[in-house]
């Protein structure tokens, strides 16, 4: 049997890159699987791709009020949600004195906001469905240094599932997070970083990126029951860079 069969997930920034990986890993393994993302267009491309198990809504992850009406819209459509996965994100590489107030709030809401948003809206719903697992996906960054702004919020990804894990624990509602090193996304090979991320790679200890459908695998384990004792922990997929 499929090892997600018969789950409904939620699956944010899910248009193209990492979730687009997760959503078409989950749809192969039995899910019904709600898609959201700002990109309509490559949503509803990707949606209509996976076929009738896929559903998208364009979704502002900021957005309380977005927040409720994809949950709600989830529940109508498939079901009981008992899968999310806060795998929306945006990332910024400047300094501290280069960064204004504006950006620091932007990145804080998207990569911080949004999952406390996501968490609080749907575990009314899981509690209803009588128990459920929650993927963040935060960051190697939320384990050690990297740019302000970006590991600020991946180690609050990090404290955010630890608290959520423990006040969940009762509903039978689980709370992971995931930590990928530099995975191999449009956005990291493109032309212009290709040769400078050739070369980061060479002080990995696996000597490699990874690929989208490696960090997958972990959300997939994680989102099934598979994964039935495990929650407020921390799975890395970084290819030994934060055991160094």
């Amino acid at each position: 049997m499929a090892r997600l069969t018969n789950k409904v997930a939620i699956i944010t920034g899910a248009a193209q890159g990492m979730g687009a990986s997760h959503a078409k890993k989950f749809i192969e393994e039995g899910a019904k699987v709600v898609l959201t993302d700002l990109n309509e267009e490559k949503g509803q491309a990707l949606a209509a791709e996976l076929g009738e198990n896929a559903l998208f809504i364009k979704h502002n992850v900021t957005s309380a009020e977005d927040w409720e009406a994809v949950v709600t819209r989830a529940e109508r459509v498939f079901g009981q949600v008992n899968v999310l996965v806060n795998n929306a994100g945006i990332t910024m590489a400047k300094s501290i004195l280069q960064t204004t107030e504006e950006e620091y709030r932007r990145i804080v809401d998207i990569n911080q906001v949004s999952v406390f948003l996501g968490m609080k809206t749907v575990i009314p719903f899981m509690q209803k469905a009588g128990g459920g697992s929650i993927v963040n996906i935060s960051s190697m960054n939320g384990l050690v240094a990297g740019a302000i702004g970006y590991t600020d919020t991946k180690f609050a990804v990090r404290g955010m599932t630890k608290a959520a894990a423990m006040e969940c624990a009762n509903y039978g509602i689980r709370v992971n997070s995931v930590h990928p090193g530099v995975i191999a996304t449009p956005m990291v090979v493109q032309e212009d970083t290709k040769a400078a991320v050739e070369e980061f790679s060479k002080h990995i200890p696996l000597k490699r990126v990874a690929q989208s459908e490696e960090v997958s695998n972990m959300v997939l384990f994680l989102a099934s029951d598979e994964a039935s004792y495990s929650t407020g922990s921390e799975f890395v997929v970084d290819g030994g860079m934060t055991a160094q």
